[in-house]
């Protein structure tokens, strides 16, 4: 008697969970509302999940279910489409430069579906569409779902960079190790004296404590000399800011070349 009451209770138990089971039958190429019905004679519940244009699939009837038919689910369990939205018949708007209210307003009005929005630090006004997603015209399309790029009018942080070494470098090869990592040079001149009468007077000041400061050159002529200008040759033979510290992109540095004076 237990072993029947124990079979007995077995068999009841199976007969109750395939009770509560159904297999998703096959919706695909079905309209929606003829989706809904078979799915509901299986005790089953059609969820329209995505719409996207199809050029082979008329507009209104399933281009793909999930769970696939056969799959046996507990009652009541959603079966998930997509439904087809035929051909592409609109074409995408230019969003760019509106605001992020009217880009969905038009995206509305157009009858398509607005997408995710994310935001970005960019310069200008915030609330702005910076960038689309699927672009301006785009044709074959899959979704109608528009998502955009949208700035918050925070400022865009500069590339930090660490300031490489430019003593011993040409002129030219300095400019462009500072023009690749986007920094503005400003050169100055460190004039050499060559050996001669010139030099000669400076060494005699020097060591007489009379005419010009030590380390200068006496003037030649009654006139002041014109300021030298800035140099486009020479080697660097100091920099500011010094190699190895932070520097941002539109920092200026300042080196000195130097160059040698012509003997008179």
């Amino acid at each position: 008697m237990v072993a029947v009451a124990l079979i007995s209770a077995f068999i009841a138990m199976r007969l109750a969970i395939h009770g509560r089971e159904a297999v998703v039958p096959p919706v695909t190429g079905l309209t929606v509302a003829e989706a809904a019905s078979t799915a509901g004679h299986q005790g089953l519940r059609v969820t329209v999940e995505n719409r996207f244009y199809s050029s082979e699939v008329p507009v209104g009837h399933v281009i793909a279910q999930d769970p696939p038919a056969g799959f046996r689910v507990r009652r009541d369990w959603p079966v998930r489409i997509t439904e087809s939205l035929g051909s592409q018949r609109v074409s995408i708007p230019n969003l760019v430069g509106q605001s992020e209210r009217a880009a969905m307003i038009t995206i509305r009005q157009l009858g398509l579906e607005p997408g995710a929005v994310v935001r970005m630090p960019a310069p200008g006004d915030p609330d702005v569409v910076v960038a689309q997603t699927p672009s301006a015209q785009a044709g074959e399309v899959s979704s109608p779902r528009i998502s955009l790029l949208v700035s918050d009018g925070e400022p865009v942080a500069a590339t930090a960079y660490v300031m490489p070494s430019l003593v011993g470098l040409s002129y030219a090869g300095a400019a462009a190790r500072t023009s690749a990592a986007g920094l503005k040079m400003i050169a100055a001149a460190e004039v050499i004296a060559p050996p001669g009468p010139v030099a000669a007077s400076i060494g005699q000041a020097a060591s007489t404590g009379t005419g010009a400061p030590a380390g200068s050159v006496p003037a030649l002529s009654a006139s002041a000399p014109a300021p030298a200008p800035a140099p486009t040759t020479g080697t660097v033979v100091a920099q500011s800011p010094a190699a190895g510290g932070r520097v941002q992109q539109g920092d200026v540095v300042h080196i000195t070349v130097s160059t040698e004076a012509s003997a008179q």
